[in-house]
């Protein structure tokens, strides 16, 4: 699995005016090829008067699976466009849809290029990008003597946090980054003193603002 990889928070529509002509765009993230591409077909159906929906996608954890569409526009002016907008971004496990309403003006084959170009940008800011992060769980279990500066020294640290669960004893749900999973255990085996009982969960991602992560 990735230890982090950029995508999209959620479906995101928007869009821009060019010489009377609408450009809608759609960007959403996805788990699939076969969900990428029951959301082409969606917003065809939806915009099935459109003169275009025009359309890229990159899925894998590799970029393996890449494909794009024309729809009918001039051969390379709009689904490669998109899709570079995808590659250029660095996102995974994208979809793009840009829908066109022609206004009667014609943009040629740089001006329909620039267009498809912003109308990828606009649908993928309205899907706002995130890093998807893998963390690692770590079950902390401890006495509530132990509580208060478990507790103190996690917060200092920033390590994300999950529930705290209060029985006979105090289990701390902890979620360090996965590459640091086995320094973690370590630094709490010897804050403890040895006196913490630590288990590991699944592995999950967890969404990041771009900002957190230094963009």
């Amino acid at each position: 699995m990735l230890t982090q990889y950029k995508t999209l928070k959620q479906l995101g529509v928007d869009e821009i005016v060019i010489k009377k002509s609408r450009f809608i765009g759609h960007a959403k993230p996805v788990d699939s090829e076969e969900e990428a591409i029951r959301f082409i077909e969606s917003v065809k159906k939806e915009h099935w008067s459109a003169t275009h929906n025009c359309s890229a996608y990159v899925v894998g954890e590799r970029d393996e699976c890449q494909k794009q569409s024309d729809d009918g526009e001039p051969s390379g002016t709009a689904g490669k466009p998109i899709l570079e907008v995808i590659k250029h971004q660095g996102l995974k496990n994208v979809v793009v849809v840009v829908t066109r309403y022609f206004g009667g003006i014609m943009l040629g084959a740089g001006g329909l290029i620039r267009a498809y170009t912003d109308g990828a940008v606009t649908g993928i800011a309205a899907a706002k990008p995130v890093y998807r992060v893998l963390h690692a769980e770590v079950r902390v279990t401890i006495d509530y003597t132990w509580h208060g500066k478990v507790e103190n020294e996690l917060r200092n640290r920033g390590t994300l946090l999950g529930e705290t669960l209060f029985t006979d004893k105090v289990t701390i749900v902890c979620l360090p980054e996965a590459p640091e999973a086995e320094w973690f255990v370590a630094w709490m085996t010897d804050l403890t003193q040895g006196q913490a009982v630590i288990a590991r969960g699944e592995d999950r991602y967890v969404e990041h603002d771009i900002a957190d992560r230094g963009e």
